[in-house]
């Protein structure tokens, strides 16, 4: 019994050895610590474990973010003619995406193009911008493609804007934008479409001579 009492005692003593010097914050004992404790670079870093030592890459060439489709037209006159020419809004003309796009031209138009889309926005009458054109410009012609293509690249003075909008959105302001030339024009109110859920989900609307399908989105591009 004295025996069982004594190894009872020396038991506890172990364990109490054991445990005193116990960090919750560490564990006492790592197998394969690597696994555990990662080895840490510094972005922008040279570190002989990378090709060239640098630890940024770019992506790999060709590759497109997820999320993001390319845009086919190139940033040059003859893209810009193109997309004039074929590019077509895939969004269904509904009183949802209009008023959308109303909301997104005010934000981000109306301060150079004015609210009617006349040239005339706050800062053009401030004089800090001049030769703004009215969207019935017969010299220029707008359509649903040279409208998207300018917001995507910028044109002149005007900035992309390829980063601050999605291709959803663009679409959208692509509409009222027509509406406002339309409206300048003395053209008949355009007639609202049915919602077409296809066209929701695929906005790569625009068919190249090939007839392959070419919308976009490439945010990281921003030509000005």
């Amino acid at each position: 019994m004295r025996s069982l009492f004594q190894k009872s005692i020396v038991l506890v003593l172990v364990a109490f050895s054991a445990t005193s010097c116990f960090d919750k914050g560490a564990p006492n004992y790592q197998y394969f610590p690597d696994m555990y404790e990662p080895v840490p670079y510094e972005a922008y870093g040279e570190y002989d474990v990378f090709v060239g030592e640098q630890e940024a890459k770019l992506p790999v060439e060709g590759t497109i973010p997820r999320g993001w489709m390319p845009y086919d037209f190139e940033n040059s006159s003859e893209g810009y003619a193109q997309a004039k020419a074929e590019g077509k809004n895939p969004l269904p003309y509904t009183e949802e995406n209009l008023a959308s796009g109303q909301q997104l031209y005010t934000i981000y138009c109306a301060v150079c193009h004015g609210d009617q889309g006349n040239g005339k926005g706050i800062l053009v009458e401030r004089e800090k911008i001049l030769g703004v054109p009215s969207y019935d410009d017969a010299g220029r012609a707008i359509t649903e493609g040279s409208v998207y293509h300018v917001m995507y690249y910028g044109l002149n003075s005007m900035g992309s804007y390829a980063s601050q909008t999605s291709i959803k959105e663009r679409w959208q302001i692509d509409h009222y934008v027509m509406k406002l030339k339309g409206a300048l024009e003395g053209a008949p109110e355009r007639a609202f479409e049915s919602e077409d859920l296809t066209a929701k989900e695929n906005l790569i609307p625009a068919v190249n001579a090939e007839g392959a399908s070419s919308e976009e989105e490439h945010a990281n591009e921003s030509t000005h």
